[in-house]
């Protein structure tokens, strides 16, 4: 069988929407490792406001992604991520621009709200063919891992130079720049339609919601996110407070801390997959998280004790971000997945929102070390969670075009899918003239595959 490459335009695509998904990403995690620190100076702020302050943005884009993503299928997806792009700078400038803790907040909720994370990955499916698909999808992914690696870098270089009222101004030129992309380099879409592996369905939302083994990984993201928010609302003030370390060497700790974490990441994430391992390495990282939480009560009181802390951390958080939206992918039934990203998605925002408003409740009632015993005892009831999960079918979603059908076809198309060697599961669309498959890539016929659906 010939392999085809991906088209100049398929190229372009994701390029395109990785790069813009990245000036999204600096935008909502630069501030995260200084916003604490500057949050003090704020008239009005109490610990729980700071950690509102944080969080918000995680709940307003939990809110708003999924129906952003329905109003990109009806009035089409620049439209609806010019628009969100417009929101979040309209609150990046109100952040910059505030003085209190009350004016912070409106503008990270305001941040939040250009939720374009679903219209984003519509519009990707709409320019992809679906052999193609895949590759851009993890061109996106994997440029988030690096936004988000670079943001905390980033963050705390910029502190010192433009401090966090201008970081704020800068989040709101990328969003400008974003804006930019979306109407000059990312291509127009000869024809949009709704695709079931990365759209939400509302019909579809109830049956995701029962599914118990997804439920458990979303769940995690939650109690990631959680313990992420919560953990920076902490880190940042001990750093400076308790090490006696400055604000602005913080970047030094940080900049070592990403570059090894990611390097050592990579070997765990191929085990996990190559060697089908994921459920042991999976349960490993999230021990792990919960080990150092409970090292960062009893020692944070010096750098080296906080640097091996964030180490560690990064590094099961790290193999965790990577493996649980595989986890998603391969337990939820193929003609869901969308839906299943799609509320694993929130999930994920809602565990933000948690982290940084429980976060700063804590921290201000018994001190900021005491958000260790929630973060560990949260992390705790996820691993007793995650520890009685399936093992995972090592299968992966696949999208096959069928043309269009009549009814009468239908079983018999499912029939002869179903035949070829490698599959395991098929749902037969023919409104969308799409199969949804379950295959095992390693055993897969795609000569067979490749030959039914041209």
């Amino acid at each position: 069988m010939q392999v085809q490459s991906m088209t100049s335009i398929e190229r372009r695509a994701g390029i395109s929407l990785a790069v813009l998904y990245s000036l999204r990403m600096l935008g909502l995690f630069m501030i995260l490792p200084v916003f604490a620190l500057y949050a003090q100076d704020l008239v009005g702020q109490t610990p729980f406001l700071i950690g509102l302050a944080i969080g918000i943005y995680g709940l307003t884009q939990a809110i708003f992604q999924i129906p952003f993503g329905l109003l990109s299928d009806r009035i089409g997806r620049k439209p609806v991520i010019i628009m969100g792009m417009v929101i979040f700078a309209f609150g990046s400038i109100l952040a910059a621009l505030s003085d209190n803790i009350y004016t912070m907040i409106t503008g990270r909720a305001l941040q939040g709200s250009g939720a374009i994370a679903a219209a984003l990955m519509a519009l990707a499916a709409d320019l992809t063919r679906e052999e193609q698909r895949m590759k851009v999808m993890a061109m996106i992914g994997m440029s988030i891992g690096f936004a988000f690696a670079i943001a905390m870098v980033l963050g705390s270089i910029l502190e010192q130079w433009i401090s966090v009222a201008g970081i704020f101004w800068l989040i709101a030129l990328l969003a400008l720049t974003g804006i930019a992309i979306i109407i000059f380099w990312v291509p127009n879409a000869v024809k949009q339609k709704l695709h079931r592996d990365t759209e939400t369905v509302p019909q579809q939302l109830s049956s995701v919601l029962k599914n118990i083994e997804l439920l458990r990984l979303n769940l995690g993201v939650f109690t990631l996110h959680f313990v992420l928010t919560a953990t920076f609302l902490v880190i940042p003030v001990l750093l400076q407070e308790q090490a006696h370390y400055a604000l602005s060497q913080h970047w030094q700790i940080y900049l070592p801390v990403m570059i090894i974490a990611m390097l050592f990441t990579i070997p765990f994430i191929i085990v996990a997959e190559k060697k089908r391992q994921i459920k042991q390495i999976y349960i490993a990282a999230i021990s792990l998280l919960v080990l150092i939480q409970m090292g960062l009560y009893f020692n944070h009181y010096s750098v080296m004790a906080i640097f091996t802390g964030l180490l560690f951390f990064f590094l099961a958080f790290n193999t965790l971000e990577a493996l649980l939206p595989s986890l998603v992918a391969k337990i939820s039934p193929a003609q869901t997945k969308g839906t299943a990203m799609g509320v694993y998605s929130s999930s994920q925002f809602l565990g933000a929102f948690a982290g940084g408003s429980i976060g700063g409740y804590v921290s201000g009632v018994w001190g900021y070390v005491a958000v260790f015993i929630v973060t560990g005892s949260v992390l705790a009831i996820w691993f007793l969670v995650a520890a009685n999960m399936q093992e995972p079918q090592y299968l992966s979603s696949y999208l096959v075009d069928i043309g269009q059908i009549g009814e009468q076809d239908i079983k018999n198309i499912s029939e002869r899918l179903s035949k070829i060697k490698g599959v395991y599961d098929v749902v037969v669309i023919p409104e969308a003239q799409e199969a949804y498959l379950k295959v095992d890539l390693k055993s897969l016929d795609k000569d067979a595959l490749t030959t039914l659906s041209s």
